[in-house]
């Protein structure tokens, strides 16, 4: 457990490293734009596969926690009274709130039911956010621009401080989840997500681990918002419309479940594809549709996953069996 924890620091650091030297290879504002849009909905689908993946919990309303990151964080860092950091801290624990509250009712429920009231909490949230025009800024989003006053030296107005700090938040999530990934509460999230009912029999509170889990996801889908928050200077109503929970749903899809890191991969093709296809034709969503079926129809599961199970079977089909070895050795038998 401790070397694993060691190792995920490690990997947050290099991460870190690497994508700190990136701009200096590829220079130009538009690799760090995609960066930054690609870390803000990677943790988004990341977070989101802590339900579907790990345990098997299909959430179609999960942008309503990262709505609300970016909102508070606005909010907050708009009062002129908060630092930066202390900003972050408090809108995940804000989050990790909202979710402990909506989760209580969500997690009882199964299936199709789970998923609908996951997407009703979220329209309530985008109604709140239309109709309260004085606090969020109604249909025109949160007016004003975030400030971003120097914390510890740190000053993010310079464009490659705001994204290496983005990064960082990113870097320290992505690390957090790795190790619930890895850990005895991730693989018994595992045996709930493939047969509730003998995890209770086992003695599992499958409430209780549900709940934790769709808390904990919350929470970093909210890191998402506040990285897109920092990035816009704003927060808009798009974000906690449907759609944005369905291009979580669409980078599982071309990702895949399987992997830890199979969402992010899916986020940064579905950015990619957007990039591309809004530069060519404006019939992006048309586009983005076909590719889906494709992907759907040919695969029948993520990229990242398919990739996986033909290198698991070509593995296998490398490694001859031990008695086969032992045959051919013996000329007499």
């Amino acid at each position: 457990m401790i070397s694993s924890l060691a190792t995920n620091i490690g990997l947050a650091v290099l991460g870190i490293a690497a994508f700190a030297i990136l701009p200096s290879i590829f220079p130009g504002a538009a690799v760090i734009d995609f960066i930054i849009y690609v870390a803000a909905y990677g943790l988004l689908a990341m977070s989101l596969n802590m339900l579907v993946g790990l345990t098997g919990l299909v959430a179609f309303g999960h942008a309503i926690f990262f709505a609300f990151g970016a909102y508070s964080f606005g909010l907050l860092m708009q009062s002129g009274s908060v630092s930066i950091p202390a900003a972050v801290l408090l809108t995940v624990v804000g989050s990790a709130l909202l979710a402990a509250i909506t989760g209580a009712i969500c997690v009882r429920l199964k299936d199709v039911y789970f998923s609908f009231i996951t997407l009703a909490f979220q329209m309530v949230f985008y109604s709140i956010i239309l109709t309260w025009v004085g606090l969020t800024g109604g249909d025109q989003g949160l007016l004003g621009g975030i400030p971003k006053p120097v914390f510890m030296g740190i000053d993010l107005t310079n464009g490659y401080t705001q994204y290496l700090f983005c990064i960082t938040l990113f870097m320290v999530c992505a690390a957090i989840m790795r190790q619930v990934w890895q850990s005895p509460f991730g693989y018994t999230l595992r045996l709930i997500r493939d047969n509730a009912t003998r995890a209770d029999f086992l003695g599992v509170n499958v409430f209780a681990m549900k709940l934790a889990v769709f808390v904990l996801s919350g929470a970093m889908a909210s890191v998402g918002g506040i990285i897109l928050a920092l990035f816009v200077s704003g927060a808009y109503p798009e974000f906690a419309f449907w759609t944005t929970s369905g291009d979580a749903i669409f980078a599982l899809m071309l990702g895949g479940t399987k992997l830890f890191l199979g969402p992010l991969f899916g986020a940064f093709l579905l950015e990619l594809i957007e990039h591309f296809v809004r530069a060519h034709t404006e019939y992006q969503n048309f586009v983005l549709g076909i590719v889906i079926l494709l992907i759907v129809l040919g695969l029948k599961r993520g990229i990242a996953d398919h990739l996986y199970d033909l290198a698991v079977k070509l593995r296998k089909r490398d490694r001859k069996p031990v008695a086969v070895t032992k045959l051919a050795e013996a000329p007499d038998a």
